[in-house]
């Protein structure tokens, strides 16, 4: 589930785990929702949580995450879009606090901490300072990435306000960017740390039981793309959205695989509930 690549671990998993579909293809018949989230940690070693940007999830939601996941388990948890869409980064700060305050429940198991901003949030001299007095207030001890869906950011400009900040940017495959531009981005990281989305670019997919799109190939050049981007930086967290092919954990296993990983098949996850 966990692999160096050069220097780098690559921790690989999907973006949310609350999917009835999946039970049948991934999680075993008769796998209740409760328990989800303890075999889904069987399989992969991090998962990117989706339901942070809706609101912030009370207290014990957050230790009963932590106690069911395995040793460590990786949560990276996406920030609330009252921060983000509604706020506009513009005074968020005990917003911040707040959610900050929550994430630290996690302990150990917490991982980056995802700014992802609106197609519509465009690059401007006004933007460009509300950027930069947002990133100047993140607090410390945390790590940051913010993930742009105007492709007018991913220049030079931004990737300095980043990197002094030591904030990675977001490698997104998605609608919003030109694959081709993400892998440029990917030579020359803002952190220490790397994080990857692949979001897909057809939301018409609504059937998340099974892959209805083939991207072998762009999942091959993501390979390539990681293996170098992987002598760059320390940690490589990366997350499959259902949209990408239909069905995320497929996904993940075709890039683990391509890595050189050794995905935990579904068929093993069912004899591994025998077990208990």
């Amino acid at each position: 589930m966990v692999a160096n690549t050069a220097t780098a671990t690559v921790l690989l998993g999907t973006q949310g785990w609350n999917y009835p579909a999946w039970v049948g293809p991934f999680y075993p018949l008769g796998t209740r929702p409760s328990d989800w989230l303890r075999v889904y940690g069987r399989a992969f070693s991090t998962v990117e949580v989706d339901s942070t940007f809706y609101a912030v999830p009370a207290e014990p939601v957050f230790h009963g995450w932590r106690e069911c996941a395995p040793d460590g388990f990786v949560f990276s948890l996406k920030v609330p879009q009252e921060i983000t869409h509604g706020r506009r980064l513009v005074e968020c700060e005990e917003f911040i606090t707040r959610f900050c305050h929550r994430a630290k429940l996690l302990g150990s198991a917490l991982g980056p901490l995802l700014v992802q901003l609106s197609p519509d949030f465009r690059p401007s001299e006004t933007t460009y300072g509300v950027l930069g007095e947002f990133l100047a207030s993140l607090p410390d001890g945390f790590r940051w990435a913010v993930e742009f869906r105007h492709s007018g950011w991913l220049a030079g400009r931004t990737v300095d306000l980043l990197g002094a900040r030591r904030v990675a940017l977001a490698l997104a495959d998605s609608r919003w960017v030109q694959r081709a531009t993400v892998f440029d981005l990917a030579l020359e990281p803002t952190a220490d740390f790397a994080y990857a989305r692949w979001v897909g670019r057809n939301r018409r997919l609504t059937d998340y039981s099974r892959v209805q799109v083939d991207r072998d190939h762009e999942i091959a050049l993501w390979a390539r793309a990681l293996e170098s981007l992987a002598r760059r930086v320390t940690t490589i967290f990366g997350y499959f959205n259902n949209h990408y092919q239909g069905h995320a954990p497929h996904s993940v296993r075709t890039l683990q695989r391509q890595l050189g990983q050794e995905p935990v098949d579904p068929v093993a996850l069912r004899e591994q509930g025998e077990l208990f």
